[in-house]
């Protein structure tokens, strides 16, 4: 149903590569999510969740750096171990905290001198401009529905996006306790859509703002496009809602591998939650930015 769409919108669909470092150990964490570009002028939008993770990097870092800094001066002190302690509680890490997050636009653009970013001040929604680069490596942008009346339960809907990150050009340089991409390993992560039903409609205190589907959106796929069977976006993919079905059971005796067993099961309904294709164009007409509508 969607295969005609899909190629559509995929040109213009990119991901965004993560690795982080988390405090305590040495691991690298990969991740991703999505971004889609608006016009042929290197502007894209995604979540502001994922946004904030960009902008957010390098003081994430420049914290870990300085808490390094201080760790440094106390080890050799008599009471070191006390005094870290204490400094981890100033610099606010404990186990599993993020020290080191890096960044990769893949595909988005051939080099770039910044990224300026526009954050929704209510919604999970923000506007990337790419700026100083030479050419851009996407291609066409997308096509918002006009007519928004057509956002209504029972219609299909079809999301893209990059949920699971197999790319592997990454590591850590133990000479500098850093995690960096490197030149080796995968580069690409494969594209993953899922289709879906709109169920329902979702409103806050101004109005319709988000539209939810009978499928989850997956890790990975948020910032990614929502669109019809014509390849047109009626919104971004945002987060997945997780819905208390009441059909519980609990101490149930059942046959589990040829043996008596008690089981207890709290099913959760997953639904996606997508930002509104109004409040997309809202958006971007209020930060001046071009977008076609079809």
């Amino acid at each position: 149903m969607f295969v005609d769409a899909i190629d559509r919108v995929d040109p213009f669909t990119r991901p965004l590569h993560s690795i982080v470092r988390l405090y305590g150990h040495d691991e690298i964490v990969p991740g991703s999510a999505t971004l889609f570009f608006v016009n042929e002028d290197g502007c894209a939008i995604t979540c502001k969740h994922v946004a904030e993770l960009v902008t957010q990097a390098d003081g994430i870092y420049q914290n870990f750096l300085n808490f390094q800094g201080e760790r440094r001066a106390v080890l050799r002190e008599k009471d070191a171990a006390h005094r870290i302690n204490k400094l981890e509680e100033r610099f606010k890490l404990r186990v599993d905290t993020l020290i080191r997050v890096r960044n990769s636009f893949v595909s988005c653009v051939d080099s770039f001198r910044e990224v300026t970013i526009d954050m929704h001040p209510t919604q999970d929604l923000a506007i990337l401009r790419f700026k100083g680069y030479n050419r851009p490596l996407y291609h066409g942008c997308a096509t918002f529905l006009r007519d928004t009346s057509r956002v209504k339960p029972g219609r299909s809907l079809c999301r893209l996006g990059y949920p699971f990150p197999e790319f592997t050009n990454y590591r850590y340089n133990n000479n500098t306790d850093d995690i960096e991409w490197t030149t080796e390993g995968r580069i690409t992560t494969p594209r993953f859509p899922i289709d879906g039903i709109i169920t329902r409609l979702l409103n806050d205190s101004s109005g319709i703002m988000g539209i939810e589907m009978s499928t989850p959106g997956l890790r990975g796929q948020s910032g990614g496009p929502v669109f019809d069977t014509n390849g047109l976006i009626y919104g971004m993919q945002s987060a997945t809602r997780h819905l208390h079905l009441g059909f519980d059971i609990e101490n149930r005796d059942v046959m589990v591998n040829n043996r008596r067993t008690k089981v207890s099961n709290y099913p959760f309904l997953n639904v996606g939650q997508c930002v509104h294709v109004d409040i997309i164009k809202a958006f971007l007409r209020e930060r001046n930015v071009k977008f076609y509508e079809g």
